[in-house]
């Protein structure tokens, strides 16, 4: 919210600049975006994204959504086109990376996009958020000019399709009433830049063009281009975001701002059709693509449409006449079509996987086709890059405009299969399976399928493990236009009874493709793929920390909610309290209490114990993280100190970690050679750019000396390959096939660490050959470990999922040097998604940085008795 004296002075600014700038409408254009200062986020016990989705149910048209960063946006129902909006021009960067391929620096688009808004009345732009690292997202829509009156309809027609789709498809006018909204989505991986440049000259192109032909494509649609989904990036010369993380990969966590940004104008635009501009692979590469296929689409639609856009898309490219004895350019490829597998729409993590969740019948990732990133950004000459990339730029710019002349020609029918996926999830019909030969080449091994149940419960009460954990998730499901309803009475669920208060998630709802996507298992694929192009397997069920239980049959009495329930409190008795450290948002809270201070202990049970005179303290992060205080049988236990942390660790586990409330260091082999100061640090984690064998004479001596009062955890090959290079706990590695992934199922041992009933691996390790000093804390399952995902065995025969039966996957002990060890095989923290497992990995650096004698002894976690304020050992 702004304060009423700076928004009318950012008004009169405004208003000033368009008149400046000689704007033909100046009054229309909205004033620059003002930030309000910065303050601590409160999300009120329910996650972070319930600021952003507040202010109004995700879905409805004209709420008010605040972006990340402050920023305004909300794709409003009751304003025409076009919505001219003055774009603050960032300062000139020399070092911005685009430049160097001559392509349009970030800090060149801003004025591209006020200049074209300028020239006509076809173009509005909107900033739809803020980047990691603050730069504003542009969204900028393309179409004829609409009254306030022509756009309700629009929003009323666009509501009628997601909320009485059966009524939507008996309505024989309402496909030549709509404008079918189509989404371009450019430059989400920063050093794949051309896409940006495509989408501004396709934008211009569509401004000013005088062609009739395009005067009645912008009657009959409207087009959306995100014009850089990673401004970061882009500039930065880097795939990943200013945080590090790879967004087209982050879709169903939706960690990152730039995601949710994605998120909401998929949600809000409801695209029938959206392509996704990447690099690099020669010829050009344009899905649809090899199995496995997602089983929660309505694939027979999906397929159809989008092989049939493919194939323009590759007549488009391929008639631009780039030929690679000339240019280099191979022919475009379609991987449905020209490959076996390896490169499938299986995840939901991938923009073109999760937009057809909110209605795009096509969607498509296209890779064109000359490298310009690294090595040959850093080798070749200016003139061959500036060469490679005009031509990429011309290869995406005929993508986008194949792809709006699809839906042209093919208007009514998309609209139509839009219509059809929502009216067959709102009628819960069971999944279709596509028939064979619906597109040539479509054969058995295309045919994926999956069984939908009633509905999912997330129960209220004993029945919940963690009703911090469910209000996350409900909240996270809400955000993505999932609808959710609580009982407002006890109800009998698929044979079960619930109480009140209990969440449903009905999957007769339009979206309950996305619903099951989420919240079910999933499914072990291994036997049907030998490859396969990104992870296999996530579930909210299983990984975020709450109960959820699907049923088959539901009679409830409900009402929707618009966010969950909050979940903080605090007992009015005396005494001192208690707080289970079970969830990240209890680690949080505990962190952020010592930060403040406050004299928390361990007590002999494993909660958090917090004095009397910290009660003000308690209340305010009980409400801040939506965490339950109980009172404490004692005011007794081990005393806690902040944990400070020194990681050799990838992107998301530093992410990670700070967002659980720790002080991080990220340190490498480099760092350490360099002379480190350990005075600061009470545990190591390793899991990435740290080799012990390669640290020079002093490092070594210095890491030593810190392995005498320090701790030390360690995730993967490169953290067991340091305990064993510092000759830590005796065991012996054993790797898994290194593209093994999924969800497994685990069995708990009872060290200090703890375990969930399930875990996420990637290239999974296991432990043997335990010496005497080594605590197993979890185990794989000896009934077979994987749940859903892909985990085969090497070609050797060897590192599949049978050989894990049974094995140690999580273990801890002591050093003969003192230091406190713990080594993951699985992966707790990755890519910021399995958040039930977070705690697990707050509860190895509390253990761990214990034998400095001050954080947690093991027996205060595993609930033995302590006496004084000894630190107990394994």
């Amino acid at each position: 919210m702004r304060r009423p004296a700076v928004a009318a002075l950012a008004a009169f600014l405004g208003v000033f600049l368009g008149v400046f700038l000689a704007f033909p409408q100046p009054a229309a254009f909205s004033e620059p975006p003002v930030a309000e200062p910065s303050s601590p986020v409160r999300d009120f016990g329910n996650g972070p994204e319930r600021n952003e989705v507040a202010a109004g149910v995700p879905g409805q048209a004209g709420a008010l959504r605040a972006a990340p960063g402050g920023q305004p946006y909300g794709h409003s129902r009751e304003r025409g086109y076009p919505r001219r909006t003055f774009l603050p021009v960032p300062p000139e960067n020399p070092a911005d990376s685009s430049i160097k391929l001559g392509l349009v620096p970030y800090h060149g688009i801003a004025p591209r996009l006020n200049e074209v808004q300028r020239r006509g009345d076809r173009v509005s732009v909107e900033v739809i958020g803020r980047s990691h690292q603050g730069r504003d997202l542009y969204l900028v829509t393309v179409t004829a000019p609409e009254s306030a009156a022509e756009a309700r309809e629009q929003a009323r027609i666009r509501e009628r399709i997601e909320n009485d789709p059966a009524g939507a498809a008996r309505d024989r006018r309402l496909a030549g009433r709509y404008k079918a909204p189509v989404f371009v989505n450019a430059n989400i991986h920063g050093n794949e830049w051309e896409g940006t440049d495509a989408a501004l000259r396709t934008i211009e192109h569509l401004a000013t063009s005088t062609d009739p032909a395009v005067a009645a494509l912008l009657a009959r649609t409207r087009l959306y281009f995100n014009v850089t989904a990673n401004p970061d990036g882009r500039v930065n010369g880097t795939r990943q975001n200013g945080a590090g993380f790879d967004l087209n990969r982050d879709f169903v966590t939706a960690s990152q701002p730039e995601v949710r940004a994605m998120r909401q104008v998929m949600i809000d635009t409801q695209p029938v059709a959206m392509i996704d501009l990447h690099g690099y692979v020669n010829g050009t590469l344009i899905e649809p693509t090899t199995p496995p296929h997602g089983t929660n689409y309505e694939y027979d639609l999906f397929i159809t449409n989008t092989y049939a856009n493919g194939l323009g898309m590759e007549a488009a490219v391929n008639g631009l006449g780039y030929t690679f004895e000339r240019d280099g350019v191979r022919p475009a490829q379609i991987p449905f079509r020209d490959d076996a597998e390896g490169w499938d729409d299986w995840p939901p993590i991938f923009t073109p996987q999760y937009a057809p969740f909110h209605g795009a019948v096509a969607a498509h990732t296209v890779e064109i086709p000359l490298d310009v990133n690294e090595p040959y950004y850093s080798q070749a000459s200016v003139a061959e890059l500036r060469r490679r990339s005009a031509i990429n730029t011309e290869v995406a710019a005929a993508a986008i405009r194949a792809t709006y002349e699809f839906v042209r020609s093919r208007h009514g029918r998309l609209v139509a299969d839009q219509i059809e996926v929502f009216r067959r999830g709102a009628a819960g019909e069971p999944a279709k399976e596509v028939p064979l030969g619906l597109v040539p080449g479509f054969g058995p091994e295309d045919v994926y399928t999956t069984t939908f149940p009633r509905a999912y419960v997330i129960p209220a009460g004993e029945g919940q493990r963690s009703a911090t954990a469910a209000a996350r998730l409900v909240d996270h499901l809400v955000a993505n236009d999932v609808r959710v309803e609580r009982g407002r009475s006890a109800f009998r669920a698929g044979g079960a009874t619930y109480p009140a208060g209990s969440y449903v998630v009905d999957l007769r709802q339009p979206k309950r493709g996305l619903a099951n996507v989420m919240l079910e298992p999933g499914a072990d694929i291994s036997p049907r793929v030998d490859a396969m192009y990104d992870i296999s397997g996530w579930s909210h069920a299983l990984l975020w920390g709450a109960t959820v239980e699907p049923v088959r049959s539901l009679r409830a009495r409900t009402v929707p909610v618009s966010a969950a329930a909050p979940t903080g409190s605090v007992p009015r008795t005396p005494g001192p309290l208690a707080l289970e450290v079970a969830d990240a948002k209890e680690v949080r809270a505990v962190n952020d209490l010592l930060g403040e201070g406050v004299a928390v202990r361990w007590g002999s049970d494993g909660a958090a114990i917090v004095p009397p005179e910290a009660g003000r303290a308690a209340r305010v992060v009980a409400d801040r993280h939506g965490v339950a205080f109980t009172p404490a049988r004692t005011g007794s236990g081990v005393p806690l100190a902040p944990v400070r942390v020194a990681a050799a660790a990838s992107a998301d586990e530093l992410f990670t970690l700070r967002e659980l409330g720790f002080t991080v260091t990220p340190v490498s082999t480099r760092v350490l050679d360099g002379g480190f100061d350990w005075s600061g640090i009470d545990v190591l984690y390793v899991s990435s750019g740290l080799d012990h064998a390669a640290l020079g004479p002093a490092a070594r001596a210095a890491l030593e000396a810190f392995l005498a009062t320090g701790g030390v955890v360690t995730r993967g090959e490169t953290g067991a390959a340091f305990n064993a290079s510092a000759g830590l706990l005796t065991v012996t590695t054993v790797a898994g096939r290194e593209d093994a992934n999924g969800v497994v199922r685990t069995v708990a041992g009872d060290g200090p660490v703890g375990a969930a009933s399930h875990a996420f691996v990637y290239s999974p390790l296991w432990f043997t050959g335990l010496g005497p000093e080594v605590t197993v804390e979890q185990t794989y399952a000896a009934d077979g470990p994987l749940v859903a995902g892909h985990w085969r065995a090497g070609a050797s025969g060897a590192g599949g999922q049978e050989a894990a039966r049974g094995q140690a996957a999580v273990v801890s002990g002591r050093d003969e040097r003192g230091a406190a060890v713990v080594l993951f095989g699985t992966e707790p923290m990755f890519r910021n998604h399995p958040k039930g497992l977070f705690a697990q990995v707050a509860r190895a650096l509390y253990w761990s940085a214990a034998v400095t004698g001050a954080p947690v002894a093991r027996t205060a976690v595993t609930g033995a008795p302590v006496t004084g304020a000894a630190v107990a050992t394994p």
